[in-house]
């Protein structure tokens, strides 16, 4: 008897480990995947299970029309915002919620749970849904085996996130309001270790003017000062001053941020004029002299950046390109090679 008792017990259990999940590690059906974008500062990450169609019917088949679908395979889809987003123009706070799917024929509804830990759709309750949106099918061009998961159209402010799978498209519209969110960052920055950070009030404050609000850049500025009357805090201030009228202010400003510049700065401040209003002919012998009569400058990579900028300017990419190769030659760091490839992306002369 106590020997049957134990062969029974022993069927339940490689029936409850053959129902349940492994207990080793051994690769899975629908092996787990994700998927990140950030759009702006925000980071929108996907969490799910790939699962592939092997010969089946998928839509309406597999996966019925009007029966609520966990977007994936396994555990539910989960998707996560680092902040406030627009899901389909919807409103949606931060944070990390379930996604499922109610497929049909020609609409299909799209659900954001609060609940995001559940298998499957076993655990889903529409009451905790914090949206639902509508949304509108698309064939593939080419069909897809395995599901997946892709950010598509991205712009500055928004990107669709579409599920693959089969012949279809499911695309959803995610957006960010670019200018609270940065202003809410920037903010909880500077409340932060950052707060004594001179340097980190005059970004603040160029990036305020830049998006309209001189008050709050003068502001920025006069605390960057407080901390530490650089350069650049002076000239934010300045640019602050002038945007609200106060051209003489200004000017008086830029002329005692001069003796504070370093020898880069003081590169800018000849140069930079001249850019701006095209001369670049003019630009390009004043920075060729610079180099000739400063050859163990440490700014010689910048140097040789602008003298690409300028022959950009003539749409003359070959010497442009001769320039910034230099420049990339005599970059010191990540930083200055991120720059001088800044100037190169944005002349779009990558390759030839």
């Amino acid at each position: 008897m106590k020997r049957n008792m134990l062969f029974a017990a022993g069927v339940l259990l490689a029936a409850g480990i053959a129902r349940g999940q492994s207990l080793l590690d051994l690769p899975e059906a629908s092996p787990a995947a994700s998927t990140m974008q950030t759009i702006g500062i925000t980071d929108v990450e996907v969490r799910y299970h790939r699962p592939a169609v092997s010969k089946r019917k998928i839509w309406d088949g597999l996966v019925p029309f009007g029966v609520v679908w966990r977007a994936g395979a396994n555990e539910g889809t989960t998707i996560s915002f680092s902040t406030p987003v627009s899901v389909e123009g919807k409103p949606v706070d931060p944070g990390t919620y379930g996604l499922f799917m109610v497929p049909g024929a020609s609409r299909w509804t799209v659900a954001l749970s609060r609940f995001p830990g559940g298998w499957g759709t076993y655990s889903y309750e529409t009451a905790e849904d914090v949206t639902r949106v509508e949304v509108s099918p698309q064939p593939l061009s080419e069909p897809q085996e395995r599901l997946a998961y892709t950010f598509d159209d991205l712009a500055d402010d928004a990107a669709t996130l579409s599920l693959r799978w089969e012949k279809l498209r499911i695309p959803l519209r995610i957006s960010v309001d670019l200018t609270a969110t940065v202003r809410a960052s920037i903010r909880d920055e500077l409340r932060g270790g950052k707060h004594w950070t001179s340097d980190a009030w005059t970004q603040a404050s160029r990036w305020e003017l830049a998006h309209g609000d001189p008050d709050a850049a003068l502001a920025d500025a006069d605390h960057a000062i407080s901390l530490n009357a650089t350069f650049g805090a002076l000239r934010a201030r300045a640019a602050a001053l002038e945007k609200k009228g106060d051209a003489k202010g200004a000017a008086e400003l830029r002329e005692q941020a001069k003796g504070r510049a370093n020898e880069g700065q003081s590169i800018n401040l000849a140069v930079n004029p001249l850019l701006a209003q095209k001369k670049y002919d003019e630009a390009i012998a004043w920075l060729s002299d610079y180099a000739a009569k400063h050859p163990q400058s440490r700014q010689l990579w910048g140097v040789y950046a602008s003298i690409g900028d300028a022959y950009a300017g003539k749409h003359d990419l070959q010497r442009a390109r001769q320039s910034w190769e230099k420049a990339m030659s005599l970059a010191h760091d990540t930083a200055e090679r991120v720059e001088v490839q800044d100037s190169i992306n944005a002349a779009g002369a990558g390759g030839e």
